[in-house]
């Protein structure tokens, strides 16, 4: 590499880490209680704990689920209905005053087959919503989004100037080795760029699953005005119901069609994955990849028949992949447990990507100053 490539790769990689090396701090510090946030809330008491019960007791029906929400909260609506995806005895029905509303937003957790209600998690207070908004949206809606999904892209510029410049800098060490007899601030160098290589694709993954989740809801948006529209098209300028039909019959005409797919979610008639005229029965697969893709299914909400099903496009498909991998969601707690690992790794790159800049910036004006005083000294002769 000639000097002056070298040089801008340098001034590269140094300054798209300093503007986002901040944010990407926050954003590793905010994602490790994510990793665990399962885990997190059984020790707050907030995650629902079903009793131990036979594995083929029999489920109640879903519209005694909205029934027993609606008479713990009676002046709002069912907004969507929704399960783990490895634990069906739990149904989690969001409800809120309008099906589109933002604000005043309740969620009860009831059992599948007593129909007690276990917990109401809370969706707008409490550690891990700060957290969780933190690092999704800074408190900032879809500008913060569009913000962090910036600093994610300087991230990926940064890793890839990152690795350019390693072989050279390094070509002179072995891999992996640490100068402990030299100066604090090239110990912390080598350490810097040994961590860096050894975390660089893993941050990569995570940088830019990250931008593409950055990206979410205005993929829904695209997706609504893409796909969704034309999905209902035919209902375009009919009356909206009065009254809805049964969730359960809904449910089943879509478990009908899809026989060999489970539940992800429903969404209620005029929320944003639906229609006035519609409940959206959103089914997933049941192997480990097909089990994040959604496939939604269209049912009158008054005749409970499939009107429309179709296979979502690559670019909601991407979005879907992409969300779990970010935080680790695939394999279990091993995959759990080396995401946090590399998470403090990664943590420790940043953190030192800071300190050697600063130290470099210090060691330059203590450099000018002793320059600035020899002159003094020799008369104003350099």
């Amino acid at each position: 590499m000639s000097a002056g490539s070298l040089k801008v790769w340098s001034w590269l990689h140094t300054w798209t880490s300093l503007v986002c090396t901040v944010f990407m701090l926050l954003l590793c510090l905010t994602g490790l209680p994510l990793i665990f946030h399962h885990e997190i809330g059984h020790l707050l008491g907030t995650e629902a704990e079903p009793a131990e019960m036979p594995a083929d007791t029999p489920r109640i029906s879903l519209d005694r689920v909205v029934d027993i929400a609606g008479e713990r909260h009676p002046d709002l609506g069912g907004m969507f209905l929704s399960q783990e995806m490895d634990d069906d005895r739990i149904w989690y029905l969001t409800m809120s005053p309008t099906p589109r509303s933002h604000d005043g937003l309740k969620q009860v957790a009831v059992d599948a087959r007593t129909g007690e209600i276990l917990v109401e998690p809370q969706l707008e207070s409490g550690f891990m919503y700060v957290i969780n908004s933190l690092h999704i949206d800074l408190f900032a809606g879809l500008p913060g989004m569009l913000f962090l999904g910036l600093m994610g892209f300087l991230l990926l510029i940064s890793l890839v100037s990152g690795a350019v410049l390693y072989a050279p800098f390094m070509r002179k060490l072995r891999f992996g080795e640490v100068r402990r007899e030299r100066t604090k601030r090239i110990k912390w160098l080598d350490l810097h760029n040994v961590l860096g290589i050894v975390t660089l694709v893993w941050f990569f993954v995570v940088g830019a699953t990250g931008v593409i989740n950055a990206w979410a809801d205005l993929l829904v948006d695209y997706w609504q005005e893409d796909q969704l529209s034309e999905m209902v098209a035919p209902y375009a300028g009919k009356p909206v119901p009065e009254q809805i039909g049964s969730l359960e019959a809904a449910v089943q005409a879509a478990r009908r069609l899809e026989p060999g797919m489970s539940v992800q979610f429903v969404a209620f008639p005029g929320t944003t994955f639906s229609s006035p005229h519609h409940y959206g029965v959103f089914m997933r697969g049941n192997e480990p990849l097909t089990s994040r893709l959604s496939k939604p299914v269209l049912v009158d909400a008054t005749t409970s028949e499939v009107t429309d099903s179709r296979e979502l496009p690559w670019y909601f498909k991407v979005l879907q992949v992409s969300q779990p991998l970010h935080f680790g969601d695939y394999g279990g707690r091993g995959v759990q447990i080396l995401w946090a690992v590399l998470d403090i790794l990664t943590i420790v790159v940043l953190g030192s990507g800071l300190y050697l800049w600063f130290a470099k910036r210090r060691r330059r004006s203590a450099q000018s100053v002793e320059i600035s005083d020899a002159t003094k000294l020799s008369g104003g002769k350099a």
